[in-house]
């Protein structure tokens, strides 16, 4: 395990990314180099874009406490503002799998979307 303190003050970005540090040894060319002082420490290797979903989904969840299925309709709009805010509908097929992750239909998910887009739009022009 990498202990330079730079590499340990990452590592909750690390997580918080789902990606992993790695030492220079270790390092590939898709690998983002952490360099501390200019010399080379180590390199934050990004996870699989093919989980992002089901990581922006999970995180969601942690913060509000229970899984999409059992959050009340309020909570529900809150998690449809924060997938959106994080970017989770720029994924493709996400409005389904977010809304079968919710036990709703996708028409559901699109109506809290547009809520959520009219009423920033709303509050822009005022």
């Amino acid at each position: 395990m990498a202990t330079h303190p730079f590499l340990v003050a990452m590592r909750p970005v690390a997580k918080a990314l789902g990606a992993t540090i790695v030492t220079p040894r270790r390092m590939q060319d898709s690998d983002v180099p952490l360099r501390w002082e200019g010399a080379l420490v180590g390199g934050l290797r990004m996870p699989d874009l093919q989980d992002a979903l089901e990581r922006v989904i999970a995180g969601v969840e942690q913060q509000l406490g229970d899984s999409l299925a059992r959050l009340s309709r309020e909570d529900k709009q809150r998690a449809v503002r924060m997938l959106e805010e994080r970017g989770a509908f720029r994924i493709r097929k996400s409005i389904e799998d977010v809304a079968d992750a919710m036990g709703v239909s996708r028409i559901t998910v699109y109506n809290y979307l547009n809520a959520i887009r009219d009423r920033d739009e709303e509050s822009i022009r005022r």
